[in-house]
This record gives structure tokens, C-alpha cells and sequence, in this order.
């Protein structure tokens, strides 16, 4: 992979690790490459520059190049002014970044969501709430991904979904009207609103969270995310 070698790139680093004495290891983000490992070399010794700059949540213009899986980070400079994530914004970060690692396979092009991605750490920065900004990248991540969720119609009759109804989503196949008091229940007002038309109250915040949460899962896999053990840690009294 050498595309990025002759001009810069935006991108955002994911994840970062000590690589031999003097330099990182850092698993870079963009929108025409994806994500994929370079190493940014000397940027820990004493002549090294720009070490703050290589951390997540820094908006960034990088080049690189290399034939291997592992390129090399030649260059890279601030894009904008760096974003601040504090508190449980940033804890909400590092589950982004969790998810891009776990879930996105390397070198695939995602424009897209690089977009929603930088968007979503934009909003966070700026003190929109974040469960509304997670919920609307949880659902861009599934569709990029290829599992995206039907969020319109019923999947039995094909009519669209009732605001007052209440569906059980059914994994990997779509909303169906709930027959009883069924434990995933989800009203079809929270449904429509992570389509896009109406916001999201406060049991709607739940149930959206529910609903996302299951579906991840399926594609996590056993392993628990450590962002939100992180999470859990630091919000105990």
C-alpha cells in the first residue's frame, strides 16, 4: 500500500503503543484507506517532534507509505484545532475507537463513516448529549459494515412502522410486532427516531441503547469491550 505517500491524508489515530526505544506503533484512521498500523519513527527520542499530536481524538493530515501491512508514517501535522473530550465524553471516545478496531477490517475504504466518525467526536467536543450522537455512529457503523438495521417497516406485513406500536427487533432480520410483554420490546417511536424522524425521550435513549447493544454484540463476539469497563470504573462513586 502506497497511495498515501505523495500527498496528506485527514486521519485520526485509533490506538497508539510504545514500538522499540524511540518510537509508536499507531493504528491510523482514514477515509480512503481505512484503518491500517504504521509505525512513526524517533518521534519519542529527544530530537523528536510532534508526539503530542500522534494520540486520538487529534484531527490530523498524514502520509505514508510502505509495501507491507505495517507502513511507515512519514509525515504528519495537525488538520484543525484539536478536539477536547472530557470526562464522559471521553470515555465515550475510547468506545468509538474500540468499536473501529474490533469491528472495521483493515484497509477498507469508508468515507462515509470517516465523516460520521469526525462528526460524532466533533459533537462530543462541542457538549451535545452523547448518547444521542453514539446511538446515530452505532447505526452508521452497522450499515457500513453491511448489517445495517431496518428502521422503517415491519418485516411480517411490510407497513411501516407505528410510533405507539411496540416491535420486537429480531436480530439480523428486522422489527415484528411485539405479541405480549416481551423483554426487548421497542416502541415504534424509538425505532422511526434512529431512523432519522423524531428525537429520541429519554425511554426512547433506553431502549435505542438496548436495541444497539444487542446487535453489537452479535459481532463482538465474547470479549468485553474495555471502554466500558473504563467507563464503569470511573463513573462508581
Amino acid at each position: 500500500m502506497t497511495r498515501g505517500a505523495a500527498t496528506l491524508h485527514r486521519a485520526f489515530l485509533l490506538h497508539r503503543r510504545p514500538y522499540s526505544n524511540h518510537s509508536l506503533l499507531v493504528e491510523c484512521f482514514t477515509a480512503e484507506a481505512g484503518r491500517f498500523p504504521a509505525i512513526a519513527r524517533g518521534v519519542k527520542s529527544g530530537k523528536g517532534k510532534g508526539l503530542g499530536l500522534l494520540q486520538p481524538f487529534v484531527p490530523l493530515l498524514i502520509g505514508w507509505s510502505g509495501r507491507g501491512e505495517v507502513q511507515s508514517l512519514n509525515r504528519f501535522e495537525s488538520a484543525v484545532a484539536p478536539l477536547t473530550l472530557q470526562g464522559k465524553a471521553l470515555y465515550c471516545g475510547f468506545y468509538l475507537n474500540e468499536l473501529l478496531m474490533r469491528l472495521l477490517q483493515r484497509e477498507d475504504p469508508c468515507e462515509r463513516l470517516f465523516e460520521q466518525y469526525s462528526e460524532t467526536l466533533a459533537q462530543m467536543a462541542g457538549g451535545q448529549r452523547v448518547e444521542v450522537v453514539l446511538r446515530r455512529f452505532e447505526i452508521a457503523l452497522l450499515k457500513e459494515l453491511g448489517y445495517g438495521l431496518i428502521l422503517d417497516r415491519d418485516i411480517e406485513s411490510g407497513a411501516l412502522l407505528v410510533a405507539e406500536k411496540h416491535y420486537r427487533y429480531l436480530l439480523e432480520q428486522g422489527p415484528a410486532p411485539a405479541t405480549g410483554d416481551e423483554p426487548h420490546a421497542v416502541r415504534g417511536s424509538t425505532l422511526l427516531a434512529l431512523n432519522g424522524e423524531g428525537t429520541l425521550d429519554e425511554l426512547g435513549l433506553r431502549e435505542a441503547r438496548e436495541l444497539t447493544r444487542r446487535v453489537l454484540s452479535r459481532y463482538l463476539g465474547d470479549k468485553p469491550l474495555k471502554s466500558r469497563e473504563l467507563f464503569r470504573s470511573w463513573s462508581k462513586p
